[in-house]
């Protein structure tokens, strides 16, 4: 056990202890809960489940590695967005050949999130479902874009930020985790202080 807890800390962007574990549970529990209460009338059980499986990815980076680039809400929001919209495009496109249609769609998702700083993994997946979802989904659409992916990224959002920052030792998004650390003395977080200590003591 101590073997596989020293290969995981290598590797793992997030200290691992059992609040940030529990937080990171019940954050993914209840963003994937309320994606799937709020699109039920949207979508059928196998559209849901196709959504869900690219918002699943989601919530691994949002939840359980809060501090990466790829985890922040420009990626998290405009890579779906972004992804969506291609995705949609290429099927309507090139919808005879699924094949071309998918190998598009994914592709040229990541080549424009590259060029935008959206980059989000999920979002290929996003592209993906664009293309190969059920017919429920492609009746959809450019609404598509809209829900079930802008509204299930900004659930996410949502949740993370309110999630993410209530326990001490984590902070949501990065851009407000620096503005905590910025004006550390009106926050009462002892970690963030810590941190901030440490880098004047250096520079001293």
């Amino acid at each position: 056990m101590k073997f596989f807890y020293k290969q995981f800390q290598k590797i793992n962007s997030e200290p691992l202890d059992k609040s940030n574990m529990f937080w990171s549970w019940i954050g993914s529990f209840l963003g994937i809960i309320l994606i799937a209460f709020f699109h039920k009338n949207f979508l059928d059980d196998d559209g849901l489940i196709l959504v869900l499986s690219s918002f699943g990815a989601s919530a691994v980076l949002i939840y359980g590695a809060i501090n990466s680039p790829l985890a922040q809400p420009k990626n998290l929001i405009g890579g779906h967005i972004i992804s969506a919209i291609i995705g949609v495009i290429s099927y309507k496109l090139f919808a005879p050949n699924l094949f071309l249609a998918a190998a598009i769609a994914v592709s040229t998702s990541i080549l424009i999130m590259q060029l935008t700083l959206t980059l989000h993994p999920p979002g290929g997946a996003t592209a993906l479902i664009a293309v190969i979802g059920n017919e429920q989904i492609h009746n959809l659409g450019f609404f598509y874009v809209i829900i079930p992916v802008s509204s299930g990224a900004l659930i996410l959002f949502l949740i993370a930020f309110i999630i993410n920052n209530i326990p001490r030792n984590r902070a949501y998004p990065q851009s407000y985790k620096e503005f905590l650390k910025k004006h550390y003395k009106r926050y009462k977080r002892k970690s963030l202080k810590k941190v901030v200590f440490k880098k004047n003591t250096i520079k001293n």
